[in-house]
């Protein structure tokens, strides 16, 4: 049941920003509705050819799919406005699936009876797959690939999970990890932390 709810609030929450970028980039309908997709469900499909394990087509995604079909759909009616306000506060949408799609991956690498090291690893692919393809279709600089804090919290909830620190079979422990989560990525936007980079124009 956790992970039911988790997976429908990551599958709406990525969807809701794909859709959302792809309108702010002036994509049109077709474009909209494929973005809004490919970021809903792109890091599981990532993360399961990575790991050599069946991929579940996205047609295949049951009553998921048919979330993230409303939820584009919605932000497509949505006012010029409003669309503005979402696309500068998209930070929050994009913490949201980031958090749930990593912890959906660490129990899907526990589930399937992979190390720590494989948990870990499913966590920072399921939770940063489908920002980076939606940053990389809309010709955006994915957040993971510069100095931005960003992947290291997926790679923080593995780490967590796969350590024994918190149980997925826990509802209550599970659902504080994931708020912690998206604290932890809304605080490090907002205070501008970042990891060390090597600057390539200063002496």
């Amino acid at each position: 049941m956790s992970f039911e709810l988790l997976n429908v609030i990551a599958v709406s929450a990525f969807a809701f920003s794909g859709a959302i970028v792809a309108l702010s980039e002036r994509y049109d309908i077709f474009g909209t509705f494929i973005l809004g997709i490919a970021t809903a469900f792109a890091g599981g499909i990532i993360r399961n050819i990575a790991m050599d394990v069946p991929v579940v087509h996205v047609w295949d995604q049951g009553y998921l799919f048919y979330v993230a079909i409303i939820t584009i759909s919605v932000v497509y009616v949505f006012p010029k406005n409003w669309v503005m306000f979402w696309d500068r506060w998209n930070i929050y949408l994009d913490a949201i699936g980031l958090s749930a799609f990593a912890l959906q991956g660490a129990a899907f690498a526990i589930s399937n009876g992979f190390s720590l090291g494989g948990i870990i690893f499913s966590a920072i692919l399921t939770g940063v797959g489908g920002g980076v393809t939606r940053d990389v279709l809309a010709q955006r600089r994915p957040m993971v690939l510069h100095q931005e804090i960003y992947a290291v919290w997926a790679m923080a909830a593995g780490l967590i999970v796969g350590a024994g620190l918190v149980s997925v079979d826990s509802i209550v422990q599970t659902y504080i990890l994931f708020l912690l989560i998206i604290m932890c990525r809304v605080l490090s936007y907002h205070l501008g932390w970042h990891l060390r980079f090597r600057d390539l124009y200063r002496i």
